[in-house]
């Protein structure tokens, strides 16, 4: 396979980092701000609903808010929540960096996720790991689906076989809209059925690759 393939993308939450903790305390930053009642959302929850698209955990979340509070929750989360990504970052998945210095030098690499926009570049920032990239894409900025993204970052880096990381069925899904190969990070937060091949931890990239 490392014959026939020229570039990894990668999923982001549970697929390169644990950024839970760090997001559920920003949560809770964003619950002290606003005047209507929200439930606690802990790090369990915001591994549950990682690899939604952004703008749709709002809803799904917080059924019984008018749109008018779902925005104004959107709006102040998602500020707390960078401020708090780029001052603690998250956990990065052991072996990380070392998986990245080896891959780079052979492969083009890239980061398509869910996530808001500006979070990607947080991540990079924080762990000093932007160097390792080519380029990235995320549904907050966009207002895409994954699979647009998927294809977007394709496209316009004109690559021709790669394949995509990540550890949800959604990733799955996208990977399959998108016609480009799925790697299942087993490590990560849910259970996939279906894939090309299976990591057990980052560092088997390297052994794949």
């Amino acid at each position: 396979m490392n014959n026939q393939i020229d570039s990894i993308i990668f999923d982001l939450d549970g697929t390169l980092w644990d950024a839970a903790e760090t997001v559920a305390r920003a949560w809770k930053a964003a619950r002290d701000q606003v005047d209507f009642e929200i439930q606690e959302i802990t790090p369990e929850k915001i591994r549950s609903i990682a690899g939604t698209q952004h703008n749709l955990i709002f809803p799904m979340l917080f059924p019984h808010l008018s749109p008018e509070q779902q925005h104004q929750l959107m709006e102040i989360s998602g500020k707390e929540e960078m401020a708090h990504i780029k001052k603690y970052g998250g956990k990065l998945y052991d072996g990380l960096e070392a998986t990245l210095q080896y891959l780079q030098p052979r492969y083009r690499l890239f980061i398509v996720s869910n996530c808001q926009d500006g979070y990607i570049e947080a991540f990079l920032e924080h762990h000093q790991l932007r160097a390792y990239f080519q380029d990235h894409e995320c549904s907050g900025r966009t207002g895409d689906p994954k699979d647009v993204n998927l294809k977007a970052i394709v496209e316009r880096n004109k690559l021709e076989s790669p394949v995509y990381v990540g550890d949800t069925q959604g990733d799955f899904d996208a990977s399959a809209k998108a016609d480009v190969p799925f790697i299942y990070a087993s490590y990560g937060y849910r259970e996939v059925e279906q894939y090309e091949h299976k990591l057990e931890q980052i560092a088997d990239l390297t052994r794949l690759f």
